[in-house]
């Protein structure tokens, strides 16, 4: 895994205000890092300190190690949280004047216009303005205009924000390509499931301090305690009493619980078969969600 964009000891305050504190971070080539937090965690800041917009007070943002330049960010795609595209022009004309200003040819803006739009499911309404498009149709041609220049790196504020479930789920698979291909990918949401089915890693941000980063599984084994899942024939309402146990969800012959740090699975599993027939015991992996909320407590 190689780290091409890291934030490393990055602050900001506004007025008496400091919203981010010592935010440090890796994104890694070819994987895709979600960045989550509650409204006001310090997301967009931290993006748009990423791409120039804003001024960091302290410490840098970097890319191949190199303090990252004016030519560099033209290589990056970003997409704002607020939509930024002019709503009386049409779709394709606005997608390709963005292709250009980033250096395309003409020819070449076009090409990669039509084959965008036909990709995010627009291109039958390439002609239309975008005041006319609906509020999820609009973020598709704002996806399409972070895209048009194949960027290097793509830095995507809220980018599932308004799509419908069959959008999501072509954003999903456009982003994962640019992916596969090895650009570095980090995008912010609050869509939790969302951020959990597409991202490799992750970095959860709260007050405008990192709490948690590292791969999805580094984070389930950090943040959590072991859970498992046990199905019986009967009531499984004994675990209750099992030393160590702390029942998550008991739905009749269905439990759901987590262990105490130190405890063995084992005694849980021969109490039960002690019992009768056992029809299932795995563990099970705890949700985004979940990791988020321990995160934050």
């Amino acid at each position: 895994m190689t780290t091409v964009l890291r934030l490393d000891g990055v602050d900001r305050s506004f007025g008496d205000r400091q919203v981010l504190k010592n935010v440090s971070f890796d994104v890694a080539a070819g994987r895709m890092t979600g960045f989550v937090g509650g409204n006001g965690a310090g997301k967009t800041t931290t993006m748009r300190i990423i791409l120039g917009v804003l001024a960091a007070d302290a410490g840098q943002v970097t890319w191949q190690g190199q303090p990252l330049s004016r030519e560099v960010r033209r290589r990056f795609g970003y997409m704002p949280e607020e939509r930024g595209l002019y709503p009386k022009m049409s779709v394709r004309e606005q997608v390709t004047y963005l292709g250009r200003l980033h250096g395309l040819s003409a020819e070449a803006a076009r090409r990669g216009t039509d084959a965008l739009l036909e990709r995010v499911g627009l291109a039958e309404r390439g002609d239309d303005l975008l005041e006319t498009l609906s509020l999820g149709n609009q973020q598709r041609a704002q996806i399409a205009a972070a895209l048009v220049h194949e960027p290097e790196v793509l830095v995507l504020d809220e980018p599932f924000s308004g799509l419908d479930p069959l959008a999501v789920d072509t954003v999903v698979a456009v982003l994962r390509e640019r992916a596969t291909a090895g650009a570095p990918v980090l995008f912010s949401s609050h869509q939790l499931d969302v951020v959990e089915r597409l991202c490799d890693d992750l970095v959860i941000i709260t007050d405008g301090a990192i709490r948690a980063a590292g791969s999805r599984e580094q984070l389930r084994s950090a943040y959590t305690m072991p859970r498992f899942e046990l199905v019986v024939e009967s009531d499984a309402g004994w675990l209750r009493d099992q030393p160590g146990v702390t029942l998550v969800d008991l739905d009749g012959a269905r439990a759901v619980f987590d262990l105490a740090p130190g405890a063995d699975e084992q005694p849980v599993l021969r109490a039960a078969l002690e019992r009768g027939p056992v029809r299932a015991f795995r563990p099970v992996s705890p949700s985004l969600a979940e990791i988020f909320r321990e995160v934050n407590q």
